[in-house]
């Protein structure tokens, strides 16, 4: 009975954590926008980047385990987009609501799924997924507005970086996953932070501003981050892109809960097909893994 339940565990362990990751980032992004208005958009990315690193840092220690040249431009390229991720997302945070946001920005990881698919029965979840973004970006009647363009601009390319950040994390967290965890954001706070430095100044180490930005660093960096490299290392990357489509409905509950952005019946219908997409590929994606050798 044992030698049945590891092989299903090896294969639920990472699904369980990336789920717990991605509810873990929403609920940081809701409680982002706290902060907005005391230090804009980029002093929050860079606050949750600096306060993040310097956890991971501490915690993981990633200067004990020698790295090769090959090993460090993957961790290099997957930091870079990891910041830019951030700032992205946040900058689209400022004028489109979050399930919107997250639901556009999910273009990439479901660009992933589409081009490293490997099974015919794959593409029916990934089309499924498609039908239900395609609601999901339509705007509701609660919204009084219509999508920001900037904002839905910021949001696509935080997409195309989510995009990079899951092809270079696969090969950066094939040895240690928390080292590269922590190396990746480091990388991105070094890269990133200034420009929230510049635009915010000292503001972003105000009393007011630490606590919560600790407790974003935590939500919406280091926590999610170590969980998703550990996940990425351990199954295929067409089933970490697709399985990410419960992202925009994690998104848009935490929009609801934390900030109350209403969705429309047609919107939440549209949550729970996504959802149903991402059930299929995780039931279906048994095989996958032993197939790559």
């Amino acid at each position: 009975m044992s030698s049945v339940r590891a092989p299903v565990l090896q294969r639920l362990l990472p699904v369980a954590l990336l789920v717990v990751a991605m509810c873990s980032i929403q609920s940081g992004a809701s409680l982002a926008q706290q902060l907005f208005p005391l230090i804009g958009a980029s002093g929050a990315t860079s606050i949750r980047l600096l306060l993040a690193a310097f956890l991971m840092l501490i915690i993981f220690r990633p200067w004990r385990r020698p790295l090769t040249r090959q090993a460090f431009k993957a961790i290099a390229v997957y930091g870079v987009a990891m910041g830019m991720m951030n700032f992205l997302l946040y900058q689209a945070l400022v004028s489109v609501p979050l399930g919107i946001a997250v639901a556009l920005e999910f273009t990439g990881p479901l660009a992933v799924a589409v081009f490293t698919s490997r099974r015919p029965r794959d593409l029916i979840w990934i089309a499924l997924a498609i039908a239900g973004l395609a609601v999901l970006l339509w705007p509701g009647k609660s919204l009084e507005h219509g999508i920001d363009p900037r904002g839905a601009l910021c949001a696509l390319g935080a997409g195309a970086c989510w995009a990079l950040y899951i092809l270079f994390g696969r090969r950066a967290g094939s040895g240690s996953g928390t080292q590269s965890a922590a190396l990746g954001i480091t990388i991105a706070a070094v890269v990133m932070a200034p420009i929230g430095l510049v635009e915010a100044g000292t503001a972003i180490f105000s009393p007011a501003v630490l606590p919560i930005g600790l407790t974003i660093a935590v939500l919406s960096t280091a926590l999610p981050y170590t969980l998703e490299m550990f996940a990425l290392s351990r199954m295929p990357t067409h089933m970490f892109g697709t399985l990410m489509s419960l992202e925009p409905a994690i998104g848009a509950l935490s929009g609801l809960v934390f900030l109350g952005q209403q969705l429309t019946p047609l919107q939440w219908l549209a949550i729970g097909t996504v959802i149903v997409a991402s059930m299929g590929t995780t039931l279906t994606a048994r095989s996958a893994a032993p197939a790559q050798s």
